[in-house]
């Protein structure tokens, strides 16, 4: 479907933020419109870091909006918390949390609405499934959904007001001295995070477009082996790969993380990125607290044995 729309003469940062706010589409359609190269600028394919041209004329082909996710009964699902409200599940690294285009499958979000159909209606962006959050596809652990719509908006409400506990555990290179905290400011480029450590770099990215996000990660040494540490993570914010962004810029990558970490992050017998949320607790759409735990996949397990047997 082509849109052609002149941006106002008050709109400013990102071109693809400001489009979304413009257009009043959700900014995954936006973003995808950006990445099949469907965005053009007085005639000029455009990227979706690009600064806004106050009254540009824009022109953007979007796809139909996607529907719920088709539900896939043989789909494997593992509950791990369950109320009239909401369910928690546990999602295998090397899925994504829902669909993004019509039709796609092989989704968390297909395996829940197959048995939690109300679901399908719960959150805004139908796509969704109910998922009130989203794992990066390397990342397993503990997923939220609800299973109605009045649900879904009071655990979102939860997480932008950093009510929800959320702890990961993650396989770092090197041996990390102790426990911290990083409080750098993050900003999204080319599909990573970009850190902000300082007004210099701030004012460059903004110059681009790019807008910093308030970022906040805590840590704990849960176990140190030759070459790597163990680490319980704590989010209390839920910028776009942030424990990732935030540990790499430690001189400490995750496991695994080659987007972050390179060649230093790979380590043998591990095929994924050693990033795993193990617990969330949140209070829920009627007050009462709900805690969920997920274990250590086997795969996991197995690289972290075989670590305590080389030391």
């Amino acid at each position: 479907m082509r849109r052609e729309i002149r941006l106002p003469l008050t709109a400013s940062g990102r071109l693809d933020r400001a489009l979304a706010d413009a257009l009043g589409l959700g900014r995954a359609t936006v973003k995808r419109a950006f990445q099949l190269g469907e965005v053009r600028v007085r005639g000029r394919r455009a990227r979706a870091s690009d600064a806004v041209e106050p009254g540009a004329l824009v022109e953007i082909d979007v796809e139909a909006p996607a529907g719920p996710p088709e539900p896939e009964p043989e789909a494997p699902l593992a509950v791990l918390v369950e109320t009239p409200r909401l369910v928690v599940v546990d999602k295998p690294a090397g899925i994504a949390v829902h669909p993004l285009a019509p039709g796609e499958g092989g989704t968390l979000a297909n395996a829940v609405v197959a048995r939690f159909p109300e679901c399908a209606g719960a959150s805004p962006e139908p796509r969704e499934g109910g998922a009130v959050q989203r794992l990066d596809i390397e990342t397993s652990g503990c997923v939220l959904f609800a299973r109605d719509a009045e649900a879904w908006e009071a655990l979102h409400s939860r997480f932008s007001l950093r009510e929800v506990e959320k702890v990961y555990l993650a396989l770092v290179v090197g041996r990390v001295a102790s426990g911290g905290v990083s409080s750098v400011p993050l900003a999204q480029r080319g599909g990573r995070s970009v850190p902000v450590p300082d007004p210099e770099t701030e004012e460059r990215l903004l110059a681009k477009g790019l807008r910093p996000r308030p970022a906040e990660t805590h840590w704990e040494v849960a176990r140190r082996y030759e070459t790597h540490t163990l680490l319980r993570v704590r989010i209390v914010t839920g910028v776009m790969h942030q424990i990732r962004a935030h540990l790499a810029n430690l001189g400490h990558p995750v496991a695994g993380d080659a987007l972050y970490g390179g060649a230093a992050s790979e380590l043998p017998g591990l095929r994924r990125q050693f990033l795993h949320a193990s617990r969330l607790a949140v209070d829920g759409p009627d007050g009462a607290r709900v805690e969920a735990m997920s274990p250590l996949p086997p795969e996991l397990e197995a690289v972290l044995e075989r670590l305590g047997a080389a030391q």
